[in-house]
């Protein structure tokens, strides 16, 4: 760890002559953003010897190590815990000890025929039942509730994931195209159940296979949450995802009977269940530890008196898969890129204020832990802000910008932008303006669409400040052959276009740090 002290060598600090504020400063600033630092950073940080970064490793902390030695380089205050550059935060890691399904004679297989999640489940040993309800789809709503008439107490409950759709696709729910919370959020089920007193949830996937490939190398690590999280042995039904070939032979007989309770349900809108008699064993036991993970905080107080007490806050994550086996996911687009940037804008801050001319606003560089295992150190700050959160103008949250997707493999000149209007009109007109006058760049809204079905928006630390009503955008380059996957080295990356979009990434920030009037909410 010691030599990580030393790493800041490599990027000397000048103290410049003071001048005074200047809105034509910013471009000086930008140009100091360079593809070879942001190559030295992200060599480092996606080398063999940092082993991935994953969460509570030892690989983990010497990137918190290497990032918190260049921010004392940079001379930023320590203002996080103790007196450090770290917001620590215990995560409890759980993975499978026991667990096992059998419907009558078959035998299933976790992972190859059905899929648990430990963090969001109960450790409730083996259990045998008689009989399995079909509930429909779950859903206990104001507007429409499958728990109507029904009693579910100490019994195992089959439902459809999603929620019930007429024929020409509008929601039962909301009598229109827009799909409520019960279609997008699963867990709203488990916990329906919950409150119903069901035993056990088993959710038919018709993709199931897909779901079991997406998430087997997560699974076969430990799942996170933070301390006891959402404590699911008290908020969520014990659960399984499973095929629909487990739900016919769940079904027997009665499998007619549950297909013409659908259809009524479809077409109708009215709650149907029906009594499924067969032999079902489940067994779900966990092992739990309890691992430290940091995020660490690089403060730039802000030169005005009175604009410094409010705050820009810039994310990148920088923690990824660690090892499986021999095999070490270095994640060097995922999300050293993003992480390097960060550092690369908070050395052009430093200068800008040495130099005696802003940033008016406080700006929090603030790189996290914890988001591989679902977005949890970005939720630790906002449940935990160092900085007020309604002294917060906006978040700039910047992952995976270090390469180009196969739609753009012709013209590597752009960006994804995510959620900029979602919150906060001034905020998209900012990165509109900021990007025609400097970068440049093809700004791609593909992904920021409410329909968009990868869901980006949801999935990254940007989105724990949009839940707090905090306006928030997101810059990404999109997927790649390599995601999540351990060819995600540091050969591949494109320093010219880290550079490019880095610059613009430093123009919103500098514009939302030095403007007169904070951004508004949309009313």
């Amino acid at each position: 760890m010691v030599r990580f002290l030393f790493l800041t060598l490599l990027f000397p600090i000048t103290l410049f002559s003071q001048g005074s504020y200047s809105n034509a400063n910013s471009e000086e600033l930008a140009s100091t953003i360079q593809a070879l630092e942001l190559k030295t950073h992200l060599d480092i940080l996606a080398s063999d010897e940092f082993e991935g970064r994953e969460t509570g490793t030892a690989g983990q902390k010497k990137a918190a190590g290497y990032i918190s030695s260049y921010f004392y380089g940079l001379g930023l205050p320590p203002v996080g815990d103790n007196n450090s550059y770290y917001q620590q935060i215990a995560y409890t890691a759980e993975n499978w000890d026991k667990i096992s399904l059998r419907v009558n004679e078959a035998s299933y297989r976790h992972l190859w025929d059905f899929v648990s999640f430990p963090g969001m489940n109960t450790d409730l040993g083996m259990l045998d039942f008689k009989e399995v309800v079909f509930l429909g789809y779950g859903i206990d709503d104001k507007r429409y509730s499958d728990y109507t008439g029904t009693d579910v107490k100490g019994k195992v409950v089959l439902v459809y994931l999603g929620e019930p759709l007429r024929a020409d696709s509008t929601s039962w729910i909301t009598g229109t195209k827009q799909l409520t919370e019960w279609s997008t959020d699963w867990r709203l089920k488990l916990k329906a159940a919950k409150r119903w007193g069901a035993a056990a949830v088993l959710l038919i996937d018709w993709q199931i296979q897909k779901t079991i490939s997406d998430e087997r190398r997560f699974l076969l690590s430990p799942g996170f949450r933070i301390g006891r999280g959402e404590e699911p042995e008290k908020n969520f039904a014990a659960n399984v995802f499973i095929s629909p070939g487990i739900a016919k032979e769940i079904m027997g007989k009665r499998f007619n009977k549950v297909v013409k309770a659908r259809d009524r349900i479809l077409e109708t809108g009215t709650p149907q269940s029906v009594t499924l008699k067969c032999d079902l064993a489940l067994t779900q036991e966990k092992r739990a530890r309890q691992i430290i993970g940091e995020n660490v905080l690089g403060y730039i107080e802000g030169t005005d008196p009175i604009l410094k007490n409010e705050l820009v806050v810039l994310t990148a994550h920088y923690d990824h898969l660690g090892k499986k086996g021999p095999e070490i996911y270095n994640g060097a687009d995922d999300n050293a890129s993003g992480t390097s940037t960060v550092l690369e804008i908070a050395q052009a801050l430093v200068k800008a204020k040495e130099e005696g001319y802003g940033p008016r606003r406080s700006v929090l560089c603030m790189l996290v832990s914890g988001e591989e295992k679902g977005l949890l150190g970005s939720k630790y700050y906002v449940e935990n802000p160092t900085f007020p959160l309604e002294q917060t103008v906006a978040n700039v949250n910047v992952d995976m910008v270090g390469r180009t997707d196969e739609k753009h493999a012709a013209n590597p000149n752009y960006i994804y932008v995510i959620g900029s209007d979602r919150l906060s009109d001034e905020l998209h007109e900012i990165n509109e303006t900021m990007n025609a006058q400097h970068a440049h760049l093809e700004l791609d809204y593909t992904y920021n669409a409410e329909d968009d079905p990868n869901r980006y928006y949801y999935r990254s630390d940007h989105y724990n400040f949009a839940e707090k009503g905090i306006p928030a955008i997101f810059y990404f380059s999109g997927t790649h052959v390599d995601y999540h996957m351990p060819s995600d080295d540091a050969d591949k990356i494109q320093f010219d276009k880290m550079e490019r979009v880095g610059r613009l990434i430093f123009h919103v920030t500098w514009e939302l740090a030095n403007r007169d009037q904070r951004i508004k909410l949309i009313k």
